[in-house]
């Protein structure tokens, strides 16, 4: 009776705390997922007020929480959009994890910590916070712009390779040698192309099994068959989060958006619990040495991000400004890189405070990165003395750069660019595109070059209003008219 006396006080602590938090980062317009790094800190090994009685049930909240955060992020994705994204993304997708997994990579080599820790590490670095981004992107009024479809087809093909990374990661923290990894690649591989066959082809069948009018029925059925597959996934060695991941994709249409409405506020509360739990289970003492570490890898897989994002856009024909903006935005790492690091840590209890403070670091710096990116290479490359222009149009006599301002609106209804896009262009394409597209551009075929295509539904799509946002790439885009639908699963 004591402990669970002592279980309930302490939990309600928890939970209130979290909620004052969340209320606070909420008024500050900031993330509140640092507050909950912090406040595990301070009431974990070493902390202020360490909790004993509520462990377990934290622990088992945090499983919870990840298998939630991925199957809310399966649900805003439909089979046919994450093939569209896969078939016209993945060169950006191969240069984002050039980028930004190597330099993780690398540091956990550098440090001593060995192959397996390396492979964890990468995944910390590599994987952008889609959470953090998304509320980004609403705050600063960006969900019209053209390079938003961008910035959402690097996260979708990000997520997509989590359902292969996961399983790889796993074996390998199990102790499966080479043939073990492999089988469980072949496994993951045919379960993932399964799911995708079976939701391509029979998606409504899927969801028509699932639906029920009944809010109470659908929610028990979707979260129960969600932690069934979770289990036998982690059973499998696949990964309970790829798992879930999978069951989200399988559902569409009005199954999938009533699921995700009723499942929203129980991943939020869980993965707050997961966010405590991983602070709890990081020594405080720990994370000082590993500071210096941590901010180098910052600073150095914030300029890999924004490298990422000049390419993606780049490639869809976005003039500098959208490219600067597309690398800022995708700066921030946050649930996701807790998640590989929370699965790694049993094993190589070092990459714990690291990806704390490497974490803590990125999830402050991404808002301010997607803020300022822009603008400031817009008062850099001001210092450079103006080149000629470019004729904006073949035949066109005069100089671009006449039409529109700097830092203002897209004020004409073609194609002609701001004196900035050609400032920064000439510029920078010589430096950034001579690295990034000297290797791809020969090898990727014309078709691949189409565009985004259909972008991922999900609550960015259901917030794109058409208009034109303050968007300095001086002409309208193909896809800035019309408004999109809520959601385009179905």
């Amino acid at each position: 009776m004591h402990n669970t006396t002592s279980m309930l006080v302490e939990l309600g602590a928890i939970i209130l705390a979290l909620g004052l938090l969340g209320r606070f980062a909420g008024r500050v317009g900031f993330s509140p997922i640092p507050l909950y790094l912090l406040a595990g800190l301070a009431f974990g090994q070493g902390g202020i007020l360490p909790l004993d009685a509520s462990e377990d049930f934290v622990a088992t909240g945090a499983e919870i929480g990840v298998v939630l955060l991925l199957l809310l992020l399966g649900l805003e994705y439909s089979a046919s959009e994450l093939v569209t994204s896969l078939r016209t993304q993945y060169p950006s997708g191969a240069v984002d994890f050039v980028l930004n997994a190597v330099p993780g990579a690398a540091a956990a080599l550098l440090l001593g910590w060995g192959p397996v820790a390396a492979v964890a590490l990468a995944g910390v670095t590599w994987i952008s916070s889609s959470g953090v981004i998304a509320k980004v992107m609403r705050d600063l009024r960006r969900l019209g712009n053209r390079e938003t479809p961008v910035i959402l087809g690097v996260l979708v093909i990000e997520d997509l390779a989590m359902a292969l990374y996961l399983p790889i990661l796993t074996a390998l923290l199990a102790g499966a040698g080479l043939a073990g990894g492999t089988v469980t690649l072949l496994i993951s591989l045919g379960t993932v192309g399964a799911v995708l066959y079976l939701a391509l082809r029979h998606g409504r069948l899927i969801s028509r099994a699932v639906s029920s009018d009944n809010p109470e029925m659908l929610l028990l059925v979707v979260l129960g068959l969600t932690l069934l597959v979770a289990g036998v996934a982690e059973r499998l060695q696949v990964s309970a989060a790829v798992g879930a991941f999978l069951v989200g994709i399988a559902l569409s249409g009005d199954v999938a958006e009533g699921a995700s409405n009723l499942l929203t506020p129980l991943r939020d509360l869980f993965a707050a619990v997961f966010f405590v739990f991983f602070g709890l289970s990081t020594v405080p003492a720990d994370i000082p040495p590993v500071l210096v570490p941590a901010l180098l890898l910052a600073l150095v897989t914030t300029a890999t991000k924004v490298g990422t994002g000049w390419f993606a856009a780049k490639r869809a024909g976005i003039k500098a400004p959208g490219r600067w903006r597309a690398g800022g935005t995708l700066v921030a790492r946050g649930e996701f890189s807790i998640v590989i690091a929370g699965l790694a840590v049993a094993t190589e209890p070092r990459i714990g405070p690291l990806a704390t403070a490497y974490v803590l670091i990125l999830v402050i710096l991404g808002p301010v990165s997607a803020r300022f990116t822009e603008p400031l290479a817009r008062r850099v490359t001001a210092r450079f003395p103006g080149r000629a222009a470019q004729p904006a149009l073949a035949g066109a006599g005069g100089p671009v750069g006449a039409v529109g301002a700097a830092g203002g609106e897209g004020a004409t209804g073609v194609g002609v660019g701001t004196e900035t896009d050609v400032e920064i262009d000439s510029e920078f394409d010589g430096v950034l595109d001579a690295g990034l597209d000297g290797g791809l551009d020969g090898a990727i075929g014309d078709g691949l070059d189409e565009g985004f295509g259909d972008g991922p539904g999900g609550e960015l799509d259901g917030e794109l209003d058409g208009g034109i946002e303050g968007d300095e790439d001086g002409g309208v885009g193909p896809d800035r008219g019309g408004p999109r639908t809520a959601r385009a699963k179905g």
